[in-house]
């Protein structure tokens, strides 16, 4: 049985049937959750925005287009869902530690370097979170994502050549930020 593209199970949901949008939800909910994870740290934050973004994207169907894929639009609406909780939180005064790193870093063959690797993976854990919202989040689209810039420029609507400075920059301040930790 042929499966069905993005673009026609968004087209049998604008004409009213719901399961094709479960079907959606299905092929996105797991990249969908560890992108905003990847920005915001939390597991309920992260969580909870990807619930939102379902959510948005549901009710925003009839403006979807179509110039970009299902998957970038999606992309966009929860990275714009975690740069504004990011917002929030530093509006509020606080900016959790995250398990970004639990990702980044592969567990250690050697049981006796677990300490040395938690230690690592607290250190680029901080250097991440102290990044600037836009850093981070190109940072994290382009090193855990492994997304092109086209793509990312399509997810944040800004050019390439912005996003390759960015990139440069967080880079930049992550390996600063682990020499002064080393």
């Amino acid at each position: 049985m042929k499966q069905s593209s993005d673009l026609e199970l968004v087209n049998e949901v604008r004409g009213g049937k719901r399961q094709a949008f479960t079907e959606l939800m299905r092929r996105y909910q797991q990249r969908v959750y560890w992108t905003a994870r990847r920005i915001v740290g939390s597991h309920e934050e992260a969580d909870d925005i990807a619930q939102e973004t379902f959510v948005k994207a549901y009710l925003a169907l009839g403006d979807f287009r179509g110039d970009a894929s299902f998957f970038t639009w999606l992309y966009r609406i929860a990275v714009n869902l975690s740069l504004n909780a990011i917002r929030k939180q530093q509006v509020l005064g606080y900016l959790r530690e995250s398990d970004i790193i639990n990702r980044i870093l592969p567990a250690p063959d050697n049981p006796h370097k677990d300490l040395e690797l938690e230690e690592m993976r607290s250190h680029l854990d901080r250097a991440i979170a102290n990044l600037p919202e836009k850093q981070r989040a190109v940072f994290v689209m382009r090193y855990h994502d492994e997304m092109s810039y086209l793509e990312i420029s399509q997810v944040l609507k800004t050019s390439v050549g912005g996003l390759k400075a960015n990139y440069f920059h967080a880079l930049r301040k992550v390996q600063e930020s682990l020499k002064d930790e080393a």
